[in-house]
């Protein structure tokens, strides 16, 4: 195996994709150099910590004003040669620093351009922000400077990108995306009226941040992964099926023209689809552990509930209609998950909001499917959190 030292950005540093990253980083340091790190600024001791553990030159933060609080706790930490940089520029500027790989942990739409700048400069994108490809998908692809430059790190894209390696892409008949089902499986949607976040957030087999835990428990994630794994694996959406797979082993499956299904399993954790990304095309060791076939296990499959969990097939609507209908899709949900959490719109309200957002700017979304640039998708967006807060409002 190569001992090559690569260089790494890691983004969102401090959450649950970016904490995890640098515990694989850890593991192996004769293999990566961390070069810089940014985070939105809300934890800034942690991220102090994360400096001095391994001696990050740069830091950049999001938020403008967690800088002097970030100043002092660089300083307590024994940190301070350590640059900080401050506002959305500087994250993006750190993310085209031309590191030879850039971690994409943040969530939410906004992690877009940092994909987009890491790309042109021509780091190896390690992407765990599915927004990027959502929102702005071939905003995201036309950025690229070579072939086979992002890694998909979401553990589904990871799992379809390392079984296609069994066959030619014309021998792809499907790709099948499993879920976990949440912590509602088995539910019907009369029986979820009074959930609430603290319920959502009760994930039976992931540990993950609140946004995306809410979104598996809606399968609202599961809604992105489809589009998300249609644009990366060009494959068109009516040949991406979605399983039911509580045990959350099998992390998704490519079925071929032959009849052979090939799976990626694994026990959940998200240090393996990292790893990966990180070290692709190589594997690293010392990163998880693996099914253990001496102990009896049921790994059981069963069909998705689309009249309980709607978020798939409404997303699914949206990748058939345009890149701009998934733009809303995303956006629309994120402000609605937040409502949520914030205890101001009930759990089943989280869908039913967007699904109104989208009936009201159908029309104005029709015409060019795909975004012209950064700004105008950035436009619709905020003109769908402006509908979903008005619609949220309304209902409070």
């Amino acid at each position: 195996m190569s001992q090559r030292n690569e260089t790494v950005v890691v983004l969102g540093s401090t959450g649950s994709i970016g904490t995890q990253g640098l515990d694989v980083i850890s593991r192996h340091p004769e293999r990566f150099t961390v070069t810089g790190l940014a985070a939105g600024g809300a934890h800034v001791e942690l991220l102090a910590q994360q400096v001095v553990r391994f001696r990050v030159p740069q830091v950049a933060v999001w938020n403008v004003d967690a800088v002097p609080a970030l100043r002092r706790a660089l300083d307590d930490a024994g940190a301070p040669y350590t640059q900080i940089q401050a506002g959305p520029q500087a994250v993006i500027g750190m993310a085209g620093s031309g590191a030879g790989v850039v971690l994409n942990g943040i969530t939410g739409s906004i992690g877009l351009e940092p994909s987009i700048a890491a790309l042109k400069a021509g780091s190896q994108l390690a992407l765990a922000n599915k927004e990027s490809v959502v929102a702005g998908g071939h905003l995201l692809f036309s950025a690229q400077v070579r072939d086979d430059q992002i890694n998909p790190v979401d553990s589904e894209h990871s799992a379809i990108w390392q079984s296609l390696r069994s066959g030619t892409h014309g021998e792809v008949a499907k790709l099948i995306v499993t879920a976990s089902g949440g912590p509602f499986r088995g539910r019907t949607r009369a029986d979820m009226t009074n959930i609430t976040p603290e319920q959502a957030l009760n994930h039976p087999t992931w540990h993950m941040g609140p946004v995306v835990t809410i979104n598996s428990s809606t399968l609202m994630n599961k809604g992105l992964e489809v589009i998300e794994a249609s644009r990366l694996f060009d494959v068109p959406p009516e040949r991406i099926e979605v399983t039911v797979h509580p045990q959350s082993i099998v992390h998704s499956m490519v079925e071929f023209c032959d009849g052979a299904t090939i799976c990626q399993a694994s026990p959940p954790d998200m240090r393996l689809p990292i790893a990966l990304g990180l070290s692709a095309p190589e594997r690293l060791d010392n990163v998880a552990a693996a099914c253990d076939w001496t102990q009896a296990a049921t790994w059981t499959f069963e069909p998705l509930d689309d009249e309980a969990f709607p978020a798939v097939s409404l997303a699914r609507q949206c990748l058939a209609a345009s890149e701009k209908h998934t733009a809303v899709l995303n956006a629309a949900n994120e402000q609605a998950v937040h409502a949520f959490l914030d205890h101001r719109l009930t759990y089943l309200g989280i869908v039913d909001t967007v699904k109104a957002v989208l009936d009201q700017m159908d029309a104005e979304l029709r015409g060019d499917p795909l975004f012209a640039s950064v700004e105008e998708m950035s436009q619709v967006e905020l003109e769908a959190r402006h509908r979903a807060d008005d619609l949220i409002n309304k209902t409070i």
